[in-house]
């Protein structure tokens, strides 16, 4: 869904579920991870054992050097708490002040995005006496990154050498060849992790929180997460409410459309946001000369598609891989400038190395995290198991001009129909009157998590604020430049300071305006470096 942060990069989409807009070291080989979750069982550790991070790691790099690394171990199944277990690798950023205020948790959300950098991000961004005063601690869960066993299905779903088919089926011969790579993507996670699979779920991923916690030495926790990180938070202060001290949940999935109806959701709300970003172009059309209007600009976009399809740049960025990339303006308008400037070079020039340099194949960060997104979200809630739900969906929404995500999105979670594990039951999410207050961050505009998912989770937690960005369009909002909305988490982690409760959102803070389109660049120079899942490399995941 999200990815969350944000997301797609297989099945011709970029996102989800901010990825979700999406992890540490080493992957493990697919011979040494198959199937085997951890080595025999053993004694857990009563305490971690922090050591100075690596000056360089495999996919962090400098990023966690100035950090302490630690892991614990935690069990494959809670069901059998002395079984198998699993490694989760930690980092920390010690609290400096006289004074500490406990630990915060912090998650980037996916499910499936990387997490050890995180404390240097936000120790960096927050006033220095709120960072100051805590230890953060960043974790790749369980299945991400540095934590073994590391997953990761078959690449060629996502990248396999070539451009994609395109996602939109002309027949329904289209769609059989889709059906058939998804599930040979499910077919080869089962078969790799065919212990692990069946752990994947939410839950599991909130009571490794609850290990860590006690690992920590806490008894209680703070916590940020952004877009699905959110929603585990959700799940996590449901499960464990006396464990709760201050939580912040920013661009909120809706808890009750876990996970097949979020996405849905997400394929009217990228539509909306995508033809506010072409009448955003059309209003400099002195600069982009793609139309005056946003169907002039849309007829562009499809001119560019089509043109694409017939001749794939390098034979590997096909319409399948230009909607990659435009999805990330989905999540984030700090990429508009320059994926537009890529456009027109593209349809008024020829210019074809603006979007050459515009995208790029996923890496193993991103398969990684492809991989934990469909192990997580098929395995928290049902999926249809008839295609013709899927197809009539599809379709209908296609057929109504929800035409920018709908089909890409349909490939990106048609694995959930095959998946090797049965989903559900979907997580309990409630809060009680009793549960510390919780402050939910939400721009009214989110396209990866809509708006209806934060109204729904402030009902259901009866303590929690909720602030809202109004005209905001950006998934995950905090310490994303909003001084407004970063001045009021700041001051909740400080002294718990909360807007007044009031019926609807309690408090509101204004988007800034829209980018400014950047000086002409010249041509074979615009374009940004992207890999396709934005989830990768900012604070929020965009699944």
């Amino acid at each position: 869904m999200l990815n969350d942060a944000g997301k797609k990069a297989a099945a011709g989409s970029a996102a989800a579920a901010l990825v979700l807009g999406t992890a540490g070291a080493a992957v493990l080989p697919a011979h040494a991870a198959a199937g085997r979750p951890g080595s025999d069982p053993a004694p857990r550790p009563a305490g971690l054992a922090w050591q100075p991070c690596p000056a360089q790691d495999h996919w962090e790099g400098g990023r966690i050097k100035d950090l302490q690394c630690a892991s614990v171990r935690v069990p494959l199944d809670y069901g059998r708490p002395d079984g198998e277990q699993v490694t989760l690798r930690l980092t920390r950023a010690r609290h400096t002040a006289s004074e500490s205020q406990g630990v915060v948790l912090l998650n980037r959300g996916g499910p499936g995005a990387h997490g050890r950098d995180l404390p240097a991000f936000f120790t960096g961004s927050l006033p220095e006496k709120v960072a100051a005063s805590y230890d953060w601690i960043g974790f790749d869960p369980r299945g991400v990154g540095a934590s073994e066993p590391s997953l990761t299905c078959d690449p060629k779903y996502q990248d396999p050498g070539r451009a994609r088919p395109d996602t939109v089926p002309a027949d329904v011969l289209d769609e059989w060849a889709w059906r058939a790579r998804a599930k040979a993507y499910a077919d080869d996670c089962a078969e790799k992790y065919r212990k692990v699979l069946p752990h994947m779920g939410t839950a599991d991923w909130a009571r490794d929180m609850d290990e860590i916690r006690k690992a920590l030495g806490q008894r209680k926790i703070n916590y940020f997460g952004y877009s699905y990180g959110g929603y585990l938070g959700a799940v996590y202060a449901t499960m464990f409410p006396k464990r709760v001290r201050r939580m912040v949940l920013d661009s909120v999935p809706r808890p009750s459309g876990v996970w097949y109806e979020n996405n849905v959701d997400q394929n009217i709300a990228f539509e909306k946001r995508i033809r506010a970003y072409f009448r955003w172009i059309a209003r400099h059309h002195e600069t982009y000369r793609l139309g005056t209007t946003g169907r002039e600009v849309a007829a562009a976009y499809a001119k560019a598609r089509a043109g694409l399809k017939a001749a794939p740049i390098d034979g590997r960025v096909g319409p399948t891989e230009l909607d990659d990339i435009f999805l990330s303006d989905g999540y984030d308008d700090r990429t508009w400038t320059s994926h537009a400037d890529a456009l027109s070079a593209y349809v008024n020039r020829d210019d074809h190395a603006p979007l050459r340099k515009a995208w790029r194949p996923p890496g193993e960060r991103q398969q990684n995290a492809y991989a934990v997104y469909t192990a997580v979200e098929c395995r928290d809630a049902a999926w249809p198991r008839d295609w013709r739900r899927w197809h009539d969906d599809a379709t209908r929404l296609y057929r109504q001009g929800y035409r920018f995500e709908t089909w890409s999105n349909t490939w990106y979670n048609a694995p959930c129909m095959f998946w090797g594990v049965p989903g559900g039951p979907r997580p309990v999410v409630r809060g009680t009157a009793s549960l510390p207050p919780i402050l939910l961050i939400q721009a009214t505009e989110d396209a990866a998590t809509p708006y209806g998912g934060a109204l729904e989770t402030h009902r259901r937690f009866p303590t929690s604020r909720l602030l809202v960005q109004a005209g905001g369009g950006n998934h995950g909002v905090t310490l994303g430049g909003d001084r407004c909305v970063d001045g009021a988490v700041a001051a909740y982690f400080a002294g718990g300071d909360l807007p007044a409760s009031r019926p609807g959102p309690d408090a509101s803070c204004e988007a800034g305006p829209a980018p400014e389109p950047a000086k002409a660049a010249k041509p074979g120079k615009n374009g940004p470096e992207s890999t396709g899942h934005v989830a990768a490399d900012h604070p929020a995941a965009r699944p």
